[in-house]
């Protein structure tokens, strides 16, 4: 499984391409490590790579995919982002578009429902539309109680990541 892992203003994605017990063989950027990874105490690690120890401790922040990393000599704030993060930060998006009187896909998917129509008046928390991405179901629903102006898709369309998919006033 592949991460982008954010270090202070750098960004590398890291690849556990395989792991056999503490042996773990990671691609990041491109380049392979072979590396020994194993837990001393909860969020302390001992890494061996290359004939050199690391100590690392984890401790975690505001959120379960962000870190602050100490080593012996220095602090990282450290950040994961997986295809979890990923959709989580573009379904935000799509809420942000919505709240501005549009309903746009975060992502590539398909229209599974709508259930309103022009001209209807909806209320703050109704469903407006359904999409199907990565296999699981998104309902976007009004903030607001809001009038439906347009809608842009039908059921069965597949739509493209930050799609127009409806107008609301």
């Amino acid at each position: 499984m592949a991460y982008e892992v954010n270090l202070g203003n750098r960004s590398a994605k890291v690849e556990v391409l395989n792991r056999d017990g503490n042996n773990v063989l990671l691609d990041i950027d491109g380049h392979k490590y072979d590396v020994d990874i194993a837990m001393v105490e909860r969020g302390v690690y001992s890494i061996l790579y290359n004939g050199h120890s690391y100590n690392i401790e984890l401790i975690e922040g505001d959120s379960s995919k962000k870190y602050i990393v100490n080593t012996f000599a220095k602090t990282f704030n450290v950040e994961i982002v997986d295809a979890e993060s990923k959709y989580i930060n573009s379904r935000k998006q799509g809420m942000a578009q919505e709240e501005e009187n549009f309903v746009a896909s975060p992502m590539p998917g398909k229209v599974v429902k709508i259930p309103v129509r022009v001209g209807e008046q909806v209320a703050a928390g109704q469903t407006l539309i359904v999409v199907e991405a990565m296999k699981m179901q998104s309902e976007f629903k009004a903030s607001h109680d809001k009038t439906v102006l347009e809608i842009l898709v039908k059921e069965g369309d597949t739509v493209n990541a930050h799609q127009l998919m409806m107008k609301l006033e």
